[in-house]
């Protein structure tokens, strides 16, 4: 019987190939915290005081959905045009 390795609070962190901007992420990965999983990002910074480097890290759960893109103002559906014409009616 083969014995399955536990992954819980354990993660990979490597380098990101597909960086095309300074503001992507140097390095990615995954996390497992307490048997939820995350994508891991991370960002290589200069101390101020120039002596050395250190990661700066964010995380976000692999299940949470992405919070759609808010619309501006060119991307605002338009109304419907009334059917039964003005709403400015006299009475």
């Amino acid at each position: 019987m083969t014995k399955q390795f536990d992954n819980t609070n354990r993660g990979i962190l490597s380098r990101n190939e597909r960086k095309e901007k300074d503001t992507h992420p140097s390095h990615k990965g995954s996390i497992n915290v307490d048997g939820v999983e995350y994508w891991l990002d991370a960002w290589t910074q200069e101390r101020k005081d120039g002596s050395g480097k250190f990661f700066s890290l964010s995380i976000k759960r692999k299940d949470q959905q992405s919070a759609p893109a808010a619309r501006t103002p060119a991307q605002a559906p338009t109304p419907a045009a009334d059917p039964m014409g003005d709403d400015d009616i006299p009475f």
